[in-house]
C-alpha cells in the first residue's frame, strides 16, 4: 500500500533530535509559555521574515484571535473564499461577524482577486486569504484592493508554510496571519498547536495578552480574553522540525514536477502554479480534478494507492451553515465534486510517485 501520508515515518527521521528536545523539556521544570515557545516563536519570525510571531493552541484560534484584536465583531463582514475548510469560515462566525464567501480560480483553487470588489462594502473590514494547497495567492491585486479599500489581509497559511510569492514568504504577505502545526501540514507538532505572524508591535501585544486570559501582567487583565497557548513541548519539537521544512518542501516540488510532467491521461485535470516563481508552491496537498472521483479513488484503492478527498462538502452546503444551503456558488461545487489528492510527502520517493503515475495513465 502506497499511504496517503505516512505520519510514523516523517516523524522518525527526527528521532534523536525530538527526544533530546523533550527530555530537554521534561528537565526543564518550566512547562508554560516558556523557553522553547519564546525560541520557536523568534525562530518562526525569522524564518517568515516577520518582526513578531506568537504561538498559539491551534489555527483555529488564531483565525479567531486576529479578529478580535483587530476589534472585527457583529454587523461587519470579512471576504473569505467559498471552497475553503470551513475552519477558516468558522473563525469569522466565532466573533460574531458574517463572513461574504466569493469564488475561487479554478485553475489555482485560491480565491479569484477578479470577484473580490463587487462584494466590498462599507460594512467590509478584512479580506482573509487563504494559500490553499499550499500555493501563495495572487496577492498584488489583493493588496492593491486592500489599500484602496482600507481593508486589513488575514492570511490563513494553515496549508502554506513556507511558500513563496514575490520573494516574501506567506505570514508576511499582509496585515497578521494564521499557521496550523495540526500533524499533517509541512510543519507539523506531535499534536495540536497554531502560531501568529505579524510586524504590528501594538496589535502583537494585544495579541500576546488575548492568548492568555487577556493578562499583561499575572493577575491583572487588560482583555476578556482567551486561554490559548502553544505547548512548551510541541514548541520545542517544531524548533527541530522547522530546520528541515525548505528541504522536506522541496522533496514535496520535485514529487508534484515529476507527476505533473508524467501523468498524462486526457480524463484528468493537474493543477497549475499560478504565480511565475515555483516557490510559490509548496504542496501540501496534490489536488487533480476528474468527472468520475471516486470511481478513480476505488480504482487507486484497488491498485494500493490511497488517496483523500479534500474537501467532499463545500462550507454553504454543511448543516453547520444551513442558512446558506440554497447557495449556489457553481465554481466551489464542480472543485468539491470533481478533486482527489495523490500522495505527495517529503518520505515518499520517486519510484511510489511512479507506481501513482503508472496507474493514473492506466485508467
Amino acid at each position: 500500500m502506497i499511504p496517503f501520508l505516512d505520519l510514523k515515518q516523517i516523524n522518525m527521521r527526527h528521532e534523536e533530535e525530538i527526544s533530546q528536545s523533550m527530555a530537554r523539556f521534561l528537565h526543564s521544570g518550566w512547562y508554560i509559555l516558556g523557553k522553547e515557545v519564546e525560541e520557536f516563536e523568534q525562530e518562526f519570525a525569522d524564518y517568515c521574515g516577520t518582526k513578531y510571531c506568537l504561538g498559539v493552541a491551534n489555527g483555529l484560534d488564531a483565525l479567531i484571535l486576529i479578529l478580535k484584536a483587530y476589534g472585527i465583531g457583529e454587523g461587519d463582514e470579512v471576504i473569505v473564499p467559498s471552497n475553503t475548510y470551513i475552519a477558516t469560515i468558522l473563525a469569522i462566525s466565532a466573533n460574531g461577524a458574517v463572513p461574504i464567501l466569493v469564488e475561487p480560480d479554478l485553475l489555482s483553487f485560491n480565491i479569484d482577486p477578479d470577484r473580490i470588489e463587487e462584494k466590498i462594502n462599507s460594512k467590509t473590514k478584512a479580506i482573509m486569504v487563504v494559500h490553499l494547497y499550499g500555493q501563495a495567492c495572487n496577492m498584488s491585486s489583493i493588496q492593491e484592493l486592500a489599500e484602496n479599500y482600507n481593508l486589513k489581509i488575514i492570511e490563513d497559511c494553515a496549508q502554506a508554510h513556507g511558500a513563496i510569492y514575490e520573494g516574501k514568504r506567506v505570514g508576511n504577505l499582509g496585515d497578521a496571519a494564521a499557521f496550523s502545526f495540526y500533524p499533517g501540514k509541512n510543519l507539523g507538532a506531535l499534536g495540536d498547536g497554531g502560531a501568529i505572524t505579524l510586524n504590528d508591535e501594538t496589535l502583537y501585544l494585544k495579541l500576546k495578552a488575548l492568548r492568555n486570559y487577556g493578562s499583561h501582567r499575572k493577575y491583572e487583565n487588560l482583555y476578556k480574553g482567551v486561554n490559548s497557548r502553544l505547548d512548551e513541548l510541541q514548541a520545542a519539537i517544531l524548533k527541530v522540525k522547522l530546520k528541515y521544512l525548505d528541504e522536506d518542501n522541496q522533496i514535496r516540488r520535485n514529487i508534484a514536477k515529476f507527476y505533473l510532467d508524467n501523468i498524462y491521461n486526457s480524463k484528468l485535470i493537474l493543477p497549475e502554479i499560478n504565480n511565475r516563481d515555483s516557490l510559490s508552491h509548496v504542496w501540501h496537498l496534490f489536488v487533480i480534478r476528474t468527472d468520475n472521483r471516486d470511481q478513480l479513488q476505488s480504482y487507486l484503492l484497488e491498485k494500493g494507492i490511497q488517496t483523500m478527498i479534500h474537501y467532499p462538502i463545500p462550507a454553504h452546503k454543511q448543516m453547520a451553515y444551513r442558512e446558506w444551503t440554497d447557495l449556489s456558488y457553481a465554481v466551489s461545487e464542480k472543485i468539491h465534486d470533481e478533486v482527489l489528492s495523490l500522495p505527495i510527502s517529503p518520505v515518499m520517493n520517486l519510484e511510489d510517485a511512479e507506481v501513482v503515475m503508472e496507474a493514473l495513465n492506466e485508467y
